[in-house]
């Protein structure tokens, strides 16, 4: 029988051969390949017996959902090891997550000294080379035999609608409820650690039990595990809770969780990238506007996120109404476009708006200036006839190209497409949305990855996951096609007819929550901006108080030439004062002693420490201008002198 693979080649296998058997064919063996298949893009173990014309993809440890597996697995295998040690812990669930699992027992209290013990019965198991077994359940009631004994796994269970497969997965002795895939034999885990412990509670719901929390990550090769733990490391050093206050950037404040102070130092790099991404919008024709930040329960009705979002928003009732503040910019932006009847001759109609919004977000999820309650998108709602769709989405496409490039930032693309279910739209409007989107995404000419299934509810979406100075991905940008919202407001324009028709709208975002990007950034250069966006630029520094007046000159024609700087009068030695501007990431300090003063001159040493000696003043404002005005990432001083 033949079976079609990822590329669209068919090969020809035995009848009833397994997916496991067809990576043998192909010579997918080695730890990191043929972890789990998509059969038919359907989730499978490679145990799983193939048919005549299916569609087969084998995942490695490079795909998504090839990560997900291993590591899902590799929870399985921490929960077996510490029931050998601690046999009256219960396990409740294991999920993979962006980087490693976790898995949450009850009835267990650990601290990190238990780590080398857990990961030696761990890397025993892994030795043990189980083959994950798959089983099925008839009935909810086997389920809840199989697992009486533990009341989290029969509350899960219970939850479950009663039409709902129920499987388990064993490997060897231990058994838990799952519904897979799993890696096929254990042996490929290669590299194991765990990471920390803390406490999560059941469910996520602070009403409940807290259990122990155990995260850990494991790799098919020892060497991915060593590179892994020296970006943690190095991950640590560029922390933006830690270097964000340290610079004196921002701070977060207990009378205010999740709703950062930006500093004076903060504030000149967020209002660089507002100008930035302003200077972008007006280059290609957007209007901006501002809609209010709090309105009426009605609107949120309309717009469906007082049915699906209420949840998340920060309710207030005022003059007997209820009111709303804004978690999203849209429905503001349906009320702005029916201000004025349009006709297909403004079209395309590009609206963008830098809106601060406001989304509960529980407490414990909170995280510096990633995970916040209150935050700033750089929206832009664009409205089109069809016709347009591709080209807008070019546009989109090549301006994010732009504005990430300018920050040196990586990315690639994801394409999600139809839910199965809870969908709104047409077929014919679904398709119409998802050919325009991948048409355009041809045309970009960059690869990119479909995630089936993982669109909106309201249409498909491409999004952007940029990578930082540290190989890490942050999902940032996205581009997404709304069937709803037209629909819901009413909205229209006169087509070329004379008729009145819906427009095509596209929400899209670039840097996303401007709060998130400035935090990712502080990371990605950890803290030493490039010139363009640094707080602060130059610092001089005087030998003695005598070259006070020579500085102070200075730097008037410094501030007039528009550079962030500062003098340091303070009585400390300059070696000390070189050493304080560096660790506050001073792009240029500038020492004026005698001989600069006597000869008009600056003697420049960048903050990497380079020193390029006596210059004159002119000159380096001329360069250094020129660094600034092309947003240049890296200095001109720091090649070889």
């Amino acid at each position: 029988m033949f079976v079609t693979l990822k590329d669209n080649s068919k090969i020809e296998i035995p009848e009833g051969a397994t997916a496991k058997e067809l990576a043998e064919k192909l010579h997918l063996t080695a730890p990191h390949q043929a972890i789990a298949a998509s059969i038919n893009g359907n989730p499978k173990d490679l145990s799983t017996p193939l048919t005549e014309g299916d569609h087969v993809i084998l995942w490695d440890f490079n795909d998504p959902e090839g990560k997900e597996t291993f590591w899902h697995t590799s929870a399985h295998v921490l929960a077996q090891a510490v029931l050998r040690l601690y046999p009256h812990a219960k396990p409740t669930i294991g999920p993979p997550i962006e980087q490693g699992f976790y898995y949450d027992f009850g009835n267990l209290q650990i601290s990190d000294e238990a780590f080398d013990q857990i990961e030696k019965e761990m890397q025993k198991i892994v030795g043990e080379n189980y083959v994950a077994k798959r089983e099925q359940f008839s009935t909810k009631d086997e389920a809840l035999k199989a697992f009486e004994s533990n009341k989290y796994k029969c509350e899960l269970i219970k939850g479950f609608p009663e039409d709902s497969p129920l499987t388990g997965y064993r490997q060897g002795e231990f058994f838990d409820l799952c519904r897979g895939p799993h890696i096929h034999n254990l042996g490929k885990i290669k590299a194991l650690k765990l990471l920390k412990v803390s406490g999560a509670y059941w469910k996520g719901d602070s009403k409940n039990e807290v259990l122990t929390r155990i995260y850990g990550i494991t790799f098919p090769d020892r060497k991915q595990l060593k590179e892994y733990l020296e970006m943690v490391e190095e991950a640590k050093k560029r922390d933006h809770k830690i270097v964000g206050p340290r610079l004196g950037l921002f701070s977060l404040k207990e009378e205010a969780p999740g709703m950062p102070f930006i500093h004076p130092k903060g504030l000149y790099v967020w209002n660089q990238l507002v100008n930035y991404i302003r200077e972008c919008l007006d280059e290609h024709d957007y209007i901006e506007i501002k809609t209010p930040t709090l309105m009426t329960k009605d609107l949120w009705e309309r717009s469906g996120h007082w049915a699906n979002y209420r949840q998340n928003m920060f309710i207030s009732h005022i003059e007997e109404r209820d009111f709303a503040i804004k978690p999203m910019n849209c429905p503001g932006g349906m009320l702005y476009y029916k201000s004025y009847v349009h006709s297909y001759r403004e079209f395309p109609l590009r609206v963008a708006e830098i809106g601060n919004v406001h989304r509960y977000e529980p407490s414990g999820s909170l995280s510096g200036l990633f995970r916040v309650r209150s935050f700033h998108q750089d929206d832009a709602h664009i409205f089109m006839e069809s016709s347009q769709i591709e080209q807008e989405i070019l546009g989109v496409l090549e301006l994010s190209h732009k504005i990430y490039s300018t920050f040196g930032l990586q990315y690639h693309l994801e394409l999600s497409t139809r839910p199965e279910k809870n969908t709104i739209g047409s077929d014919e409007e679904w398709k119409s949305a998802i050919d325009g989107l991948k048409g355009a995404l041809d045309k970009y000419g960059r690869d990119y990855r479909v995630n089936e299934g993982d669109g909106a509810f309201y249409g498909p979406k491409i999004d952007f996951h940029i990578r930082d100075a540290i190989n890490r991905t942050w999902q940032c940008g996205t581009i997404q096609l709304d069937m709803a919202l037209p629909e819901r407001f009413e909205l229209e324009y006169t087509a070329p007819d004379g008729s009145r028709k819906r427009p095509v709208m596209i929400h899209r975002a670039i840097f996303g929550s401007i709060e998130r990007f400035f935090g990712i950034l502080i990371e990605n250069f950890s803290g030493k901006f490039p010139l363009w966006l640094s707080p602060v630029q130059v610092r001089l520094l005087i030998v003695a108080d005598r070259h006070l007046p020579y500085a102070e000159e200075l730097k008037r024609r410094f501030k007039k030439a528009g550079f962030q700087c500062d003098i340091d009068t303070s009585n400390e030695s300059v070696s000390k004062k070189v050493r304080t501007a560096q660790l506050e990431q001073v792009n240029y300090m500038l020492t004026v002693g005698d001989s600069e003063v006597a000869n008009n001159t600056i003697n420049v040493r960048t903050r990497d420490n380079i020193v390029r000696g006596e210059m004159a003043v002119e000159p380096f404002i001329e360069t250094i201008s020129k660094e600034k005005s092309e947003r240049q990432l890296t200095s001109p001083f720091s090649g070889a002198v």
